[in-house]
């Protein structure tokens, strides 16, 4: 695995610290920035974190930074009950990692597109931003978001971040009279380095500031902790079968790390709960059986449990990508039923028994025992698609695609974003 890197406060990509001489302990650390956003009167209103763990960013990228910092880093020792603003590529708005988190407490911030994106393809990001804050995420934007081209944005906006080192010095009151003017959006004043550029965005009417001059980014190691595969089927194996929360909450306290990582996540800024939840009973009530279900599934492919990593990770591909099929062509509980279907599709070998067996351990729908072992069913096309994507046989992936309706464009989009969500989803330990 290559060594992580990070910036530093001045930006510039260095190497963390010597990693420690056990691999499993620098295979379980990921690398978070963290910078303050304060408001006029100095006091934290919200962090924004950074992943510092990768020099690349993608939208998997973006799930593992939001899995680990809210799930496994500590919570209050890194944001606390605070506001936290995440980037994010825009590939990742559409992650399935967004609907296990409370969107209360959590800011999507949303870059431009390239220069030069055809307007159309702008104004078609709209209907993920309304469904995004339908949802209840909010939104932020940097300054790009008062252009021409980006009006059919402006309305999603609940955050707009200026950029002090981008915007000249006499264009910041045209600027942010303009974002006053057209938008409700609380204006933030970022990468603000000196006095003067506080006191003259402050006396403009900015209440929100970030920068070098208040604090500089640090870094926080986040440590995960790892259930083995067996304990997490048999979760996955009562949420299946709508096990009481009884039976779920015996389970958890058997086993420690399966019980640590549940509360964690429970307890993270993800959900913005006032009070800590230290009842296995609570955390399941609130978490629901849907999403306990997702996060144990995630857990199973991201943990040690002797098959090769690269299992873990085409499992995730392969969920991944039927999902986004399914959402062409199935209802939502069908689409969540294609996403176990190719997550499990490698259930054999991360077990190493035959899938027979391995799908006695757990209980699932019949559709999806249909589709992985005798590939068949509403989930088989998709199945079969999707391998036929793995094995670059031209042929049977140009049948498949006619027989389903999809054009060759969607199937590669969606697998490029499979690709790029379950890219270091699984490496990273998220």
């Amino acid at each position: 695995m290559p060594i992580p890197r990070f910036l530093d406060a001045d930006m510039t990509l260095t190497t963390p610290p010597a990693a420690s001489s056990s691999t499993q302990e620098s295979e379980n650390t990921s690398f978070i920035g963290r910078q303050a956003i304060v408001n006029e009167r100095r006091e934290v209103f919200g962090y924004e974190l950074f992943d510092r763990s990768t020099s690349s960013f993608t939208a998997a990228s973006d799930a593992a930074l939001l899995f680990n910092a809210l799930s496994y880093a500590g919570t209050e020792a890194l944001v606390g009950k605070k506001l936290v603003f995440i980037n994010c590529t825009h590939d990742s708005l559409a992650g399935g990692h967004l609907e296990l988190i409370h969107p209360e407490k959590v800011i999507l911030e949303v870059p431009p597109l390239p220069e030069g994106t055809p307007q159309e393809v702008i104004d078609e990001r709209l209907a993920i931003f309304t469904d995004l804050k339908e949802r209840g995420f909010r939104l932020a934007f940097d300054q790009n978001v008062l252009r021409h081209s980006y009006s059919s944005w402006l309305p999603m906006a609940n955050f707009i971040k200026l950029d002090m080192q981008a915007i000249a010095a006499d264009s910041l009151p045209a600027i942010v009279k303009m974002a006053q003017a057209r938008s409700s959006a609380h204006l933030v004043a970022e990468k603000v380095e000196t006095e003067e550029q506080y006191n003259s965005m402050k006396a403009l009417g900015i209440r929100l500031f970030q920068g070098f001059w208040f604090a500089k980014p640090d870094v926080v190691q986040a440590k995960t902790v790892r259930p083995n595969q067996a304990i997490i089927l048999q979760l996955l194996n009562l949420v299946r079968n709508q096990g009481s929360t009884a039976e779920i909450e015996e389970l958890l306290k058997k086993d420690p790390t399966l019980s640590f990582n549940l509360l964690r996540f429970i307890n993270s800024a993800g959900f913005g709960l006032s009070v800590e939840i230290t009842s296995f009973r609570h955390a399941v009530m609130i978490l629901g059986l849907k999403k306990l279900f997702r996060w144990a599934a995630l857990l199973l492919t991201t943990s040690r449990g002797g098959s090769a990593p690269a299992v873990g990770q085409t499992a995730v591909v392969r969920g991944r990508l039927m999902e986004l099929l399914a959402t062409e062509l199935l209802t939502a509980d069908d689409v969540d039923n294609a996403f176990i279907v190719g997550i499990f599709s490698l259930l054999d070998s991360m077990l190493g028994i035959p899938m027979e067996l391995a799908l006695e351990a757990i209980a699932l729908p019949q559709p999806v025992v249909d589709a992985l072992l005798h590939r068949t069913g509403v989930f088989a096309p998709l199945l079969e698609l999707t391998l036929a994507c793995e094995s670059g046989d031209d042929d049977n992936f140009a049948r498949i695609t006619d027989a389903l309706h999809l054009s060759n464009h969607q199937v590669n989009w969606a697998h490029l974003q499979a690709l790029a969500w379950a890219d270091e989803l699984t490496s990273m330990d998220c």
